[in-house]
């Protein structure tokens, strides 16, 4: 039997990595492969089914496209999943 995703809707509305690849006008595979990564990881991280982690390498191609709409890493969510889907760790 096939899982049925829950509503991003019901958990909170559009992923902010979601957003950033909309402003960028990308599909997952584009930006995953810009990034050197898989349009199925990028998948899951925005339905929030994992948690991003980036290699440097990674780091440096996603600042290129940051840098590409006049913007920096800093401009970046510190999550990147549906909002209110993953909990945010306490330092």
């Amino acid at each position: 039997m096939v899982k049925k995703r829950v509503s991003r809707e019901k958990d909170g509305g559009e992923s902010p990595l979601k957003a950033l690849r909309s402003e960028l006008d990308m599909s997952q595979e584009e930006f995953g492969r810009f990034i050197g990564t898989t349009a199925r990881t990028v998948s899951r991280w925005e339905a929030g089914d994992s948690i991003p982690t980036f290699t440097i390498t990674q780091m440096k191609a996603l600042d290129r496209l940051m840098k590409s709409k006049g913007k920096t890493i800093q401009d970046l969510p510190d999550d990147f999943g549906p909002y209110g889907r993953l909990p945010i760790p306490e330092n």
